[in-house]
């Protein structure tokens, strides 16, 4: 949550092996479930779905990470047949807390306005009861979800900048970051569009800075950032240009993503024959100059 994920991703790693020894596999399957949701957030679907599906033998639901992997594929449909499935069998009001979230972003994203508001009102009536900021906050990031898409601008900037100053108080950098692409979304929506461009230009910052591929490509897309750097790098590249950027060797890269040596290598090869330039520093003035970073 406070976005120290390769730190999270290698405790994950750590308790599941550690754990899988064990009687206690119940444990070891969350601590895949975890690992998938770090993975998931990378833009690393491949390892994500790998440790969802290893997480679902040893007897975890793998929801409702699994529907939103999906929905980040490019596969709402699927997306909407899981999260139903799932919240439609949850009568636990803690397990509904936990999947409601998902549930109305993934029907917002499928169109299905009418379900998805709904659930942000069942998850205001939860937020009521139980009374925790974590709870409040999801309540009103749903809440200001949906009056935006539903064309309430206005009334969507008030839950939502309630929502961004828990994730602040709760210091939850990746979750303030997806809010404040909404308040961009609503200031651009009443014609303010410096605002919008501070909220986006805040927002992208953290992305980069956390390695949150998905929410970076999303975010370029929307604000027509491909058409306008035809660089052609994919997520996994721009990762593996940021931290170029930073510094790092090829080597310690490798570390921090978890990949190969011999994959970063590619990756960089990649980029310097995508953007035309001969060495990692002339790619790092090359991003800077035309702000991939």
């Amino acid at each position: 949550m406070n976005g120290a994920w390769p730190e999270a991703l290698a405790e994950a790693r750590r308790a599941a092996e550690r754990l899988s020894k064990t009687s206690d596999r119940q444990t070891a399957a969350s601590a895949l479930y975890q690992e998938a949701e770090v993975h998931r957030l990378r833009g690393e679907f491949a390892e994500a779905e790998k440790a969802y599906r290893a997480a679902s033998r040893e007897g975890w639901e793998p929801q409702p990470g699994l529907a939103l992997l999906r929905l980040a594929q490019g596969r709402p449909a699927a997306a909407v047949a899981q999260i139903r499935r799932v919240v439609a069998a949850a009568s636990d009001r803690l397990q509904r807390t936990r999947l409601l979230p998902a549930y109305a972003e993934i029907l917002l994203a499928a169109g299905e306005r009418d379900e998805a508001r709904a659930a942000s009102e069942e998850l205001a009536e939860i937020a009521k009861a139980l009374d925790t900021d974590v709870v409040h906050a999801m309540a009103a990031h749903a809440r200001g979800a949906v009056a935006l898409a539903e064309g309430d601008a206005r009334g969507a900037l008030g839950p939502l900048r309630e929502s961004l100053a828990a994730w602040r108080r709760i210091d939850a950098p990746y979750l303030a970051a997806r809010i404040r692409v909404l308040v961009g979304e609503a200031c651009r929506a009443l014609g303010d569009a410096e605002g919008a461009e501070l909220e986006r230009e805040a927002a992208r910052a953290v992305f980069l800075e956390l390695g949150a591929a998905p929410d970076l490509a999303r975010l370029d897309a929307a604000g027509g950032a491909r058409s306008a750097r035809p660089h052609g790098l994919t997520p996994r590249e721009l990762e593996v240009l940021l931290l170029v950027a930073a510094g790092k060797t090829n080597r310690a890269i490798a570390a921090q993503l978890f990949l190969s040596e011999k994959t970063v290598d590619r990756h960089m090869s990649n980029i310097l024959t995508k953007l035309d330039v001969p060495s990692r520093a002339a790619a790092t003035a090359f991003a800077y100059e035309h702000r991939l970073l």
